[in-house]
């Protein structure tokens, strides 16, 4: 099987999401340039990291997110703007056996990340409800969790919409960090969807 076989055998597992103004699929190559430039940005991972990634970092991001979608049938999606044909981040779930206090289990994790000039457009309001839309399908309504910065207000409201609540604060890699937790009941988004 050719390289060229082999990657279209793996976008074909990642389901397409869309949304009035975005499409959700397979994260693929020609998307690195993009993601790491969008990386590099102070904005964006501020509450990630306190210095940028580097390129083989970034590199091994989309890598471990495709080896998500083939071992566990799930995993992030490119998110793609709908106006400019451009990638402007990615949303989905994660299953990364963290080193942390309390223990993840084999919960899933749903994150988000996009680009800074596309912030406060409500872009990550339409990507997490598609997101947690099939997840609730695909988990069949399991719980899922989060984990989130907490001086990162934006992600913190856009999480609570959501349904996720704060079960305890704790450590990661020796920075704080909220953990949230979403029953998978099926949950109306609370506020203003179109604020973030």
């Amino acid at each position: 099987m050719s390289v060229t076989d082999t990657l279209k055998s793996a976008v074909q597992i990642v389901p397409v999401l869309e949304t009035s103004r975005l499409i959700l699929r397979s994260i693929n190559p020609d998307d690195f340039p993009a993601h790491l430039a969008i990386g590099r940005q102070p904005a964006f991972h501020r509450y990630l990291s306190a210095e940028p990634l580097s390129a083989e970092e970034h590199w091994k991001m989309l890598l471990r997110s495709m080896g998500h979608w083939a071992m566990l049938g799930y995993g992030f999606w490119a998110i793609e703007e709908k106006a400019t044909g451009e990638y402007i981040g990615g949303a989905g779930y994660l299953h990364l056996k963290r080193e942390i206090i309390p223990e993840i289990g084999d919960t899933p994790e749903i994150g988000w990340v996009l680009a800074p000039r596309v912030h406060g457009q409500g872009y990550a309001s339409e990507a997490v409800a598609a997101v947690i839309a099939w997840g609730d399908a695909h988990f069949k309504h399991a719980r899922t969790m989060c984990i989130i910065h907490p001086e990162n207000e934006a992600s913190l409201r856009l999480a609570h919409k959501f349904g996720y609540r704060e079960y305890i604060r704790t450590t990661y890699h020796g920075d704080p960090i909220v953990m949230l937790e979403r029953s998978g009941k099926a949950e109306e988004p609370t506020g203003d969807a179109a604020a973030l």
